[in-house]
């Protein structure tokens, strides 16, 4: 049995729906071929999908682009894509090889630089990988913190908040709102075990977090404060109480901290371990190359003429 697969070749200019017929075939063929358990194979040396110039595109170029369990016509389509992409990106890259001056395409060097690079790097990736110590202690990300507070100016208000949202559909929503407004005005630990206990029947939202800070922005697609300036708000508010037609908000500032503000450590933790981290990672390779340097003087490796 002979498989035929007909060739399609394009110049500038040439309408590229003709490639669903061949990659129609091939597919048919394929199929046919594990259906019929044939044992011929199809070579891509005599199955040209396209042609650009000198340039050709295979059958066997296609494979693997195409995922398992993909339909008959989504695979056609993704091989239509390939083989129009493939194209016009000869085209392109003819293009340029016919315009460009030799010397704008000798990539040897460049490419040499690019190898050993990425070589360079990779090793001494796996080189911190396996050696260094990636444990970072409280007291190195506060001593980090306090050597370097000018850097951690804050660039927006933030604060620490607890918020009540009550539907005022409700027929009890005056009395939920007397019983939550009265629970603001409790003590934060006797407020916080009341809240987990009556906000998540009663309430239509609540946040009892005092430990994590957020944006005074980010409270704002939550609670619908109007204010003209943030600083002067916090400075003069700590517990509130908003209506609009269809809800109650109920808050308490906990704490706040206003743009320019140094931000607080727990806020920079993460950030400042990755600093250290990185900071390790650095010298850590600048001592391999040192080590490797000395190592190659003594073992008389190299000479400089």
């Amino acid at each position: 049995m002979r498989l035929f697969v007909p060739k399609i070749f394009f110049r500038k200019g040439d309408n590229l729906s003709g490639i669903l017929i061949g990659v129609l075939l091939f597919l048919v063929l394929t199929a046919g071929i594990g259906l019929s358990g044939c044992k011929h194979k199809i070579e891509s040396n005599n199955a040209p999908l396209a042609r650009v110039g000198e340039k050709y595109l295979y059958v066997n170029d296609l494979k693997g682009i195409i995922p398992k369990n993909t339909s008959a016509r989504d695979s056609l389509l993704l091989c239509q894509s390939y083989i129009n992409k493939w194209v016009h990106t000869q085209l392109l890259l003819q293009q340029a090889e016919k315009n460009l001056p030799e010397e704008k395409l000798n990539f040897k060097k460049r490419l040499e630089e690019y190898r050993n690079s990425l070589i360079i790097y990779q090793y001494e990736t796996e080189y911190v990988r396996q050696n260094m110590d990636t444990i970072v202690t409280e007291q190195q990300v506060n001593n980090y913190y306090q050597s370097h507070l000018k850097d951690f100016q804050l660039k927006e208000n933030i604060v620490k908040v607890i918020y009540v949202i009550i539907n005022r559909s409700r027929v009890d929503s005056p009395q939920l709102e007397r019983t939550f407004w009265g629970m603001l005005h409790l003590p934060d630990s006797v407020l916080l075990d009341s809240l987990e206990n009556y906000a998540p029947v009663m309430a239509q939202a609540f946040s009892a977090d005092t430990n994590t800070w957020i944006p005074f922005n980010q409270l704002l697609r939550v609670i619908p404060i109007e204010t003209y300036n943030q600083g002067i708000y916090l400075k003069n508010h700590r517990i509130i109480r908003l209506k609009d037609d269809s809800k109650i908000y109920l808050l308490k500032f906990v704490n706040f901290k206003i743009k320019d503000d140094i931000s607080p450590e727990e806020l920079e933790t993460n950030f400042i371990r990755q600093v250290i981290l990185n900071m390790r990672k650095m010298k850590m390779i600048h001592q391999l190359r040192k080590d490797i340097f000395k190592s190659a003087i003594k073992q008389k490796e190299f000479e400089i003429y």
